[in-house]
């Protein structure tokens, strides 16, 4: 009887215990995917933000690119990308098993899956925001499959995989980027950099004759600011979730320090490329005349730029050295996006700066700040400073890798003259002639209580009790010194009325001082 007891007994631990590993394991799944859908949601941050910073006439563009990220990710990724990252059996180098989810075990895998997947279409979007505004659509479609099926792919496998060069390490010592400032960031960085320079920068962007940048401000700082919202919050998911599971002793805490530590960064950076952008020490766009001031966008740029040199040690930093981290991060933003325009090359975004040098700067970080042994700690700590060395050594990886591939796939759209769009669809801009679905519509504009307005095909458009304009009753227009700087910039200039057109045409300015007739005024040759 006894016996009998003790053997019942014996099941039901033995099935409590099976229940609490099943228990446990699906609570890592359920983490592990929360976390991806949030991360996802990202793709919504970047969107908003890269659509408030290019000009109107670009808008449906750049908001198809950024739904495409997802679409082209999923392919490449379930296709070749998870396979090269994670494929077993696999090698230093790279995986070569799950092509296309092929004998791939799913209870291991699927949610893995999905949660790289995530941060591969966020490698490709850092590069979308770089090339704004004058990359064919083709060319799009080529370099996002590549980097998120193989570029970044092999590039996770190296650092991520326990098999790979990087995880593995150089005499003992790891590769330690927690959440991807070099994996993710620096990757993207890179690409975007090596995009921007064989793209060449937008007309008008870079002045003729003196080569001063101009002012092309985008054309919503609220879709901007949005935008950068998004993508904080989905910065704690990003770094939080790297931590991959919730169910050991630990992960709650290492969950909690990253996201706290995420804040702090992200606030100091903020705090500082404001403040240095305020005190005249940080001369970025300086073209527009207002080289001091409070900046909305830099200092959002700044913030995203501390949580990208987060993400490489969030869950190892104590929060007084992320604050430091925050604060040399605000610093790195101002100088990599003053370097990228001194050298001429046009970063819309400022993607190469929050990015790659965001994510340069993490992983610098990571060994000096690291709580307890960290550089910082003990200056004469061998293996603290080894710890340095593989981390550049990653970096310099990274960076090489990512340029030489993109190099090669940009250098080839180039050559087969599919990589930028021809200069009259640039100037009238890419919504209408590549996908016939301008974001503003001009028949769309207006209360119906207003006179009319031109349409997109120079016609006038009539609202109640309005009469036609007469374009040859209309006298010549000044365009105003100082008004146009460039000549490829249009500018309406005339009376409004509640944002109708009232008495005067659209005239193209393309010489400031200079008078013209009416002869130029449909809506394919305005700038607003």
């Amino acid at each position: 009887m006894a016996d009998g007891n003790v053997t019942l007994l014996l099941k039901r631990v033995e099935t409590a215990e099976t229940s609490l590993k099943s228990l446990k394991d699906n609570a890592d799944v359920f983490f592990v995917l929360i976390m991806a859908i949030v991360i996802f949601f990202m793709q919504a941050g970047f969107a908003f933000l890269e659509c408030g910073s290019v000009r109107s006439k670009n808008t449906t563009n750049i908001l198809i690119k950024n739904m495409l990220d997802c679409f082209i990710s999923g392919i490449a990724y379930w296709g070749v990308g998870y396979a090269l990252a994670f494929g077993e059996p696999d090698n230093f180098f790279l995986g070569t098993r799950y092509w296309f989810s092929e004998n791939m075990p799913g209870d291991m895998h699927f949610h893995f899956w999905f949660f790289h997947f995530v941060f591969a279409a966020t490698a490709a979007t850092i590069v979308s925001g770089a090339m704004a505004e004058r990359c064919e659509f083709i060319a799009y479609f080529a370099y996002s499959f590549v980097i998120t099926g193989v570029v970044y792919p092999i590039v996770t496998h190296w650092a991520w995989s326990s098999s790979g060069w990087l995880a593995v390490g150089i005499d003992g010592i790891a590769y330690k980027d927690f959440a991807g400032s070099g994996v993710v960031h620096l990757l993207g960085g890179t690409a975007a950099l090596v995009g921007a320079i064989l793209l060449g920068p937008r007309i008008g962007r870079f002045d003729s004759i003196d080569g001063k940048p101009n002012d092309i401000p985008g054309h919503s700082v609220p879709l901007a600011a949005l935008g950068g919202f998004i993508l904080m919050f989905g910065f704690f998911a990003f770094n939080g979730g790297s931590q991959a599971s919730i169910s050991q002793p630990g992960d709650g805490a290492a969950v909690a320090r990253a996201m706290m530590n995420t804040v702090i960064c992200g606030s100091f950076a903020a705090f500082t490329s404001m403040i240095l952008k305020k005190c005249g020490l940080a001369c970025i766009n300086c073209s527009c005349g207002h080289p001091s001031n409070w900046s909305l966008l830099v200092t959002i740029n700044g913030a995203l730029t501390g949580m990208v040199a987060a993400c490489a040690g969030c869950d190892v930093l104590m929060p007084w050295g992320a604050c430091i981290v925050g604060v040399i991060a605000g610093i790195t933003y101002l100088f990599w996006s003053w370097a990228v325009q001194a050298m001429k090359i046009d970063d819309p975004l400022d993607a190469v700066a929050v990015h790659g040098g965001g994510g340069l700067w993490g992983l610098i970080a990571v060994p000096i700040f690291k709580m307890n042994d960290g550089i910082i700690f003990d200056p004469s700590n061998v293996t603290a400073w080894k710890s340095l060395g593989v981390n550049m050594v990653g970096a310099v990886a990274i960076v090489g890798w990512t340029a030489v591939i993109c190099l090669v796939l940009f250098g080839i759209l180039k050559l087969c003259k599919v990589l930028r769009v021809n200069e009259d669809i640039e100037i009238k801009g890419l919504d209408i002639p590549k996908h016939g679905e301008p974001a503003y519509p001009s028949e769309a504009w207006g209360d119906g209580w207003n006179s009319g307005h031109l349409t997109m095909h120079g016609h006038v458009a009539m609202n109640s009790d309005s009469k036609a304009i007469n374009m040859s009753d209309l006298e010549p227009v000044v365009v105003p010194k100082g008004y146009v700087k460039s000549p490829e910039r249009y500018q309406y200039h005339g009376e409004m009325n509640n944002g109708q057109l009232t008495n005067r045409a659209v005239f193209i300015a393309k010489q400031p001082g200079q008078e013209y007739d009416n002869a130029a005024y449909t809506h394919e040759n305005t700038h607003f």
